[in-house]
């Protein structure tokens, strides 16, 4: 796969907007702005999400939504690189509680920014479940 392209243009100061082929986000100081690692927690979840998707699909597993939440802390060393990042995936209405979560450890396995971020921070997953009803 091919990788993808963003530009991102900013004012003199710390306002700017990320444009990419699909659409485009506020960054920086302003209402609304995306910061950098609000960007890389997207990036690591959504390639997450994408890969723990394409995999529970193929099992045939159902649910009716997820949400994910990522947080991570980082080293008070020069760089300040990250040191842990948390995903908690919550899983709502799941079919095979077992499943998903083998799903979910396969997800992270495959999903490429978690490889790359894996190579400076430890990475914990979390799943849990929760019904709609």
């Amino acid at each position: 796969m091919n990788t993808d392209k963003v530009t991102l243009d900013f004012d003199s100061s710390y306002i700017g907007t990320m444009t990419s082929p699909t659409g485009s986000i506020k960054m920086g100081d302003q209402t609304g702005g995306m910061q950098p690692y609000h960007l890389l927690f997207g990036a690591l979840g959504s390639c997450f999400y994408a890969t723990f998707l394409g995999i529970a699909k193929k099992k045939r597993l159902t649910f009716s939504k997820a949400t994910l939440d990522i947080g991570g802390h980082k080293r008070d060393e020069i760089p300040p690189t990250l040191d842990n990042v948390k995903i908690h995936l919550i899983i709502f209405d799941a079919s095979d509680e077992a499943q998903f979560i083998k799903s979910a450890q396969l997800g992270a396995e495959y999903c490429s920014i978690h490889e790359t971020i894996s190579k400076v921070a430890k990475i914990n997953l979390d799943v849990t479940f929760a019904s709609t009803k």
